[in-house]
């Protein structure tokens, strides 16, 4: 099938192990963990006291009063997606309005990109939960005239991306997938839908989390979800290692800037890679527990390949969704091997980069689509630490980092959610 080729020209991200791209990666090939004791008076109570939060406060990065009008969630966007518009050589103005269009549009011409041809589409799983909870805690204890009068454009799920929209000027449409941990992934897929349907030359894509909050925590602790790890926070995140016990919750952002290869060769942009295919399914099994089978997994898999034209034995890397959990490893696994067959599942080198991040939920996918992109850029994938008795899973598991061969290769990268979401990405070296 013959399709419009999509490229990666630019990359963002604020992560727990880095506050953008390069420190991000090089903590990554490092195995640096960014899993930390939660220190807050109100982590005391709870079973699972660690969490992955931001290396650096997007505090320390955007205007202050600009920052005060979003919620954390947007914030940590917007630090990656100015990362990423800048990382793809598109300029913006000295002073960037988050609140009107009016200097947005100047972002989109002083770059060189047609406003009505630029879209944004940053996903997030929870939202602005922070800034819903505070603004209640101060309803009750102070009264209805101490609720921010920001709270709803705060929020509302759509927030981060209505202002990184407003801030490049995106005239094609702004967007918000939530599909629990698989929202990161499924704004690319969109992204990539939206430049083939002929709808936009260049969209602005990724996801967000800002969930490190004593009720989400308590809420994930009650399912039995994370891990109590809390004597050693930087080996909690364990996918594969027989001594997991539940994924570790992480906060971040990353961003990547799409084009039409057109448009990306008619600006001289540099091309990281090639945002080849996208495969989306639904297990309908359970509202939390993935299907043991892996059988919607393994489907958006085989969709991803189908759509970018590759085969099995092109695939020479995958980044995991793997979040350390009991099934949900082993479940993925069989996908995998159900998907490349055994031979080439095993010739693929596969690793979990939530083993230093932990999960940042919504963000997850496009934190770990960076670095999928990088591994094939770098020919370099990052090892998952803490896999000292590994599960015996059929996969070519990277335990330490791994060089990736010369020539074309292919990666995929993973991400599954609550509710039986599945989401698939294959990206192609870009020569």
């Amino acid at each position: 099938m013959k399709h419009t080729r999509v490229v990666v020209t630019g990359l963002g991200a604020t992560s727990p192990v880095g506050g953008d791209v390069p420190t991000t990666w090089n903590a990554l090939l490092e195995g640096r963990s960014g899993v930390r004791a939660l220190e807050d008076a109100w982590a005391e109570p709870l079973g699972a006291r660690i969490a992955a939060r931001v290396a650096v406060e997007p505090g320390e990065v955007l205007d202050r009063v600009k920052a005060r009008r979003m919620d954390r969630s947007g914030q940590l966007a917007m630090v990656a997606a100015l990362e990423a518009w800048a990382d793809a050589g598109l300029a913006l103005p000295g002073a960037v309005s988050t609140t009107s269009g009016d200097e947005g549009e100047d972002a989109a011409s002083l770059a060189g990109v047609d406003p009505e041809r630029l879209a944004v589409a940053i996903a997030s799983g929870i939202g602005g939960v922070t800034t819903l909870l505070s603004n209640y805690d101060a309803l009750l204890e102070k009264g209805p005239r101490r609720v921010s009068p920001l709270a709803i454009p705060m929020l509302m799920p759509n927030g981060p991306a209505a202002a990184v929209g407003l801030t490049v000027g995106a005239k094609a449409g702004v967007h918000t997938p939530v599909s629990a941990c698989a929202s990161g992934n499924e704004s690319i897929a969109l992204g990539i839908d939206l430049i083939r349907l002929g709808r936009a030359d260049v969209v602005v894509v990724g996801g967000t989390e800002a969930a490190v909050h004593p009720l989400p925590m308590a809420a994930f602790g009650q399912m039995m979800a994370l891990s109590k790890r809390n004597d050693d926070p930087a080996a909690a995140s364990r996918p594969w290692d027989t001594g997991r016990d539940g994924f570790v919750l992480g906060e971040g952002a990353a961003v990547l800037v799409l084009e039409s290869a057109e448009h990306a060769e008619s600006r001289g942009a540099r091309v990281y890679a090639e945002a080849a295919g996208a495969g989306i399914t639904a297990d309908s099994h359970d509202i939390a527990q993935p299907d043991p089978a892996g059988l919607g997994a393994t489907r958006a898999m085989v969709r991803a390949l189908r759509e970018a034209d590759l085969s099995p034995a092109d695939v020479a890397h995958i980044n995991a969704h793997a979040t350390s959990t009991p099934q949900g490893d082993v479940a993925e696994a069989l996908a995998i091997r159900q998907a490349l067959g055994d031979d080439a599942a095993a010739g693929a080198v596969v690793t979990s980069t939530k083993s230093m991040t932990g999960h940042l939920l919504g963000a997850a996918g496009a934190l770990e689509s960076v670095a999928t992109v990088l591994a094939l850029h770098h020919r370099t994938v990052p090892a998952t630490i803490n896999l000292e008795d590994p599960e015996d899973v059929g996969l070519d598991l990277a335990a330490e980092v791994r060089q990736l061969p010369s020539g074309d290769l292919a990666a995929l990268n993973n991400s599954f959610g609550f509710g039986g979401h599945n989401v698939a990405l294959a990206f192609r070296s870009a020569g």
